[in-house]
């Protein structure tokens, strides 16, 4: 959390202060107005009336005076920021939204190159910050201060490990960058560019306190376009030198499986175009962690759908339904099944594809459908019950 003054009295650089505008003729309410600007535990107008009488307080230089105005009118009103206080975080964050306006403007062409280095800055300002209020010293001897590198490497860096590796691949870009050129590699790294941002907006969260968070300062970026994946494939074969293609060969080779499917470390969405309510139908970003987002499993994902995930076929689904649920269940009653909860569409439907990833995929090679466990047990629980089973065995 942002550390500030949280004790209601005043401290013994500012009664010299309330002497001295007291001696300038400022009225009580006005000083007390100036003192709490800033505060998390506001001080009262007896503690002014308690500087006024006592004479063994001297006042502060009229330098000293214009200084503490200057500092307190420098407070920002929305973060709780001040200028001289929270130099870092204030570069921090406008580093960082300078690396998404960069990135999100269609006018300009060094995407990639800009943000890797302007969040790469953010990221030090922020940590430095870290580390400083936690008694760290910052700058060594030699007056160079802690490099971002080192910092991801210690053993009391306060955020996750996937953080950490999505910070190093930001440095590897950065370094990249600085001695060649990119072309077209903004859509290779979007991803972990993404993860960046929301690692960002997260941390300063966690480490300073929710009102400097960005989300009010940026949004989501328009386009002209409909994104064609395809044609953005095909570029890329023609776009993206050789040495990045060999960056990202070592970026993905570098981490397990299970470290390259942290959230963390690379940001991945699944578009799915289908139909769907007004209230769903617009862009929401949803923390996987959280009810929601385990719950819209099909939206955000933190694995890729494979064919392992829906091992069975029709018959064999419904084996398995009979054996779980003790009842009679043919294939004809499977078939009712998936047309009666809408899993998937009909067979002469020109969408093949619009299935409930829930519970079926349509595999496009063979123009089939499989099924997972999850429906199995869903249709097992269902026909638990005799009247819905009856329903079911009605449907055409």
């Amino acid at each position: 959390m942002v550390k500030r003054n949280s004790a209601g009295a005043l401290t013994s650089e500012e009664k010299p202060i309330v002497k001295a505008l007291l001696k300038k003729g400022w009225r009580n309410q006005d000083i007390q107005h100036l003192l709490n600007k800033g505060r998390v535990a506001t001080i009262n107008a007896a503690r002014i009336t308690e500087v006024k009488s006592d004479q063994s307080i001297k006042s502060s230089r009229e330098e000293d005076v214009d200084f503490f105005i200057r500092k307190k009118d420098s407070y920002d009103p929305v973060t709780g920021l001040n200028l001289y206080d929270d130099e870092r975080l204030i570069r921090a964050r406008e580093a960082m939204i300078l690396a998404v306006q960069s990135f999100n403007s269609p006018t300009l062409r060094f995407k990639a190159e800009q943000f890797a280095v302007q969040s790469n800055i953010a990221w030090t300002y922020l940590l430095h910050e870290y580390y400083n209020r936690e008694g760290v010293k910052i700058v060594g001897k030699d007056g160079r201060s802690l490099l971002l590198s080192q910092m991801i490497k210690r053993h009391d860096f306060p955020l996750s490990a996937g953080v950490a590796n999505n910070i190093r691949d930001m440095i590897d870009i950065r370094d990249t960058v600085e001695h060649n050129l990119l072309r077209r590699s903004d859509v290779k790294f979007f991803g972990l560019f993404q993860a960046s941002c929301l690692n960002f907006d997260k941390a300063i969260c966690q480490l300073f306190g929710d009102r400097v968070s960005l989300r009010s300062d940026l949004s989501i970026a328009l386009q002209f376009t409909k994104v064609n994946f395809s044609q953005l494939i095909e570029l890329q074969k023609f776009d993206i030198p050789e040495h990045i293609e060999a960056l990202d060969a070592r970026i993905d080779q570098r981490l397990s499986k299970e470290e390259k499917a942290d959230l963390d470390y690379r940001f991945r969405v699944v578009y799915m175009l289908e139909a769907s309510s007004k209230s769903k139908s617009h862009f929401q970003f949803i923390q996987p962690g959280s009810d929601e987002g385990k719950e819209i499993h099909n939206i955000l994902e933190k694995r890729v759908i494979a064919d392992d995930d829906y091992p069975y076929k029709p018959s064999q689904a419904a084996k398995l339904i009979r054996e779980r649920s003790g009842k009679k269940f043919s294939s004809h009653n499977h078939t009712q099944a998936w047309k009666r909860y809408r899993v998937r569409p009909a067979s002469n439907a020109k969408s093949r594809d619009q299935t409930d990833k829930e519970f079926c995929i349509f595999h496009k090679t063979h123009g089939d459908y499989t099924y997972n466990d999850a429906w199995v047990d869903f249709i097992a629980e269902k026909i638990s019950d005799e009247a819905e089973f009856d329903r079911l065995k009605s449907t055409k």
